[in-house]
């Protein structure tokens, strides 16, 4: 595991655990005594060379002896200066584990889970994947101090047991002025002492992020395909709650949970009043949901009007409330002052229609996966 730098006269005290970026025409243009220096001087952990296929035909023989080289494609072009990387040197291949510029920044803690959500963006395999616990302890000590956010995702985190503990207390520990979004079932902590477990941590800003698909129990049973789910879901929150720890429950708005959408929110604002925020979310169409679009694709310009619905709902009862993953020109005008700009980054994406749009800063945009695959064909780009 390494931090990036794109300083080849880094001074060799602090290359340890450091890489050094060298994009496009930045390493034509070192010098052979820059190159002897690198061979010669206490080595960085890695050499990343990152440019074009033509760019990178043309490495010469300058770099020979240099230990630890990396060729990247352009695709690779976004890692800059404090990115942190993982460096597989057998396989002579990285993996980004977190980019100091973004404002999503999330650690994937495992890729099992006790759920096989129909829209699942994240296939659970069943895997001993421990190593990742071991990898995200490191990680949340190379992090900087000054990040906002950062998230726990998986697979479910919580079957980690007691060392997902360990890693909130580690969170707590390393980045004590930092966000951290957990993305759970919630079904662990129907075991009380779990959740007061968790809270023991204090953890300053600390928020689970739980789906609730229906206030059906059959429904939100289906969607998830794990029979008891719901009534353990329940459980866990109104644990989790008991104990004081933020709780954001998660609706994924398909045509699966269309049709009890207005009464889930209603049943969340009667019975789980005192959760902290609701986030009704636009289908990322990857993992499992490619195979079953058919069951779950809802153009958003036809439920609009339901949308505006359930969230009139949750604001009447006084409860915090989001839009997330939706375009802007799809959402009627009354729901525009709880809607979110959501994707991530790295997967965010515009139609070409939509570049001539007067309110692209204001839109969330799309997938990258909605682009490639299916969106509603009612875009329509604001006029200025």
């Amino acid at each position: 595991m390494a931090h990036i730098t794109c300083n080849a006269q880094l001074p060799a005290v602090m290359r340890r655990n450091t890489a050094l970026l060298l994009k496009g025409d930045a390493f034509k243009k070192m010098t052979a005594e820059q190159w002897a220096h690198l061979r010669e001087s206490k080595p960085f952990v890695g050499v990343l060379l990152c440019g074009s296929e033509e760019q990178l035909n043309e490495v010469d023989q300058s770099v020979a002896g240099v230990p630890d080289i990396y060729l990247l494609p352009e695709d690779y072009t976004y890692l800059a200066e404090g990115d942190i990387v993982r460096l597989n040197p057998q396989g002579e291949r990285i993996s980004t584990l977190f980019r100091k510029s973004s404002p999503s920044n999330s650690i994937l803690l495992t890729e099992r889970c006790n759920h096989l959500c129909l829209m699942c963006s994240q296939p659970p395999k069943r895997v001993d994947d421990a190593w990742l616990v071991d990898e995200a302890l490191e990680l949340l000590g190379l992090i900087p101090r000054d990040t906002v956010n950062i998230g726990f995702t998986g697979g479910e985190p919580t079957l980690h047991g007691e060392r997902f503990i360990e890693l909130v207390e580690a969170a707590k520990l390393n980045l004590p002025g930092t966000a951290l979004d957990v993305l759970t079932n919630g079904r662990a902590f129907k075991n009380e002492a779990f959740a007061a477990r968790l809270a023991q941590v204090r953890h300053p800003n600390l928020q689970l992020g739980i789906p609730l698909y229906s206030d059906d129990p059959v429904r939100h049973e289906y969607v998830v395909q794990a029979e008891g789910a719901f009534d353990e879901t329940i459980q866990g929150i109104l644990n989790l709650k008991r104990y004081g720890v933020r709780v954001e429950i998660r609706i994924v708005v398909h045509q699966q949970t269309l049709p009890r959408l207005v009464q889930t929110c209603e049943f969340i604002a009667r019975n789980l009043l005192f959760v902290d925020h609701v986030a009704l979310m636009g289908l990322e169409i990857t993992g499992f949901t490619r195979a079953n679009l058919d069951i779950l694709w809802a153009d958003p310009h036809t439920y609009r009007d339901t949308l505006s619905e359930a969230v009139e709902v949750l604001r009447t009862y006084g409860m915090h409330c989001s839009v997330y993953n939706h375009q802007l020109c799809l959402v009627n005008r009354d729901v525009e002052s709880v809607y979110r700009r959501s994707i991530s980054d790295w997967k965010n994406e515009y139609l070409p229609q939509c570049e001539d749009c007067s309110r692209k800063s204001e839109c969330g945009g799309f997938f990258s996966t909605q682009i490639l695959h299916r969106h509603s064909k009612h875009i329509q780009p604001f006029q200025a």
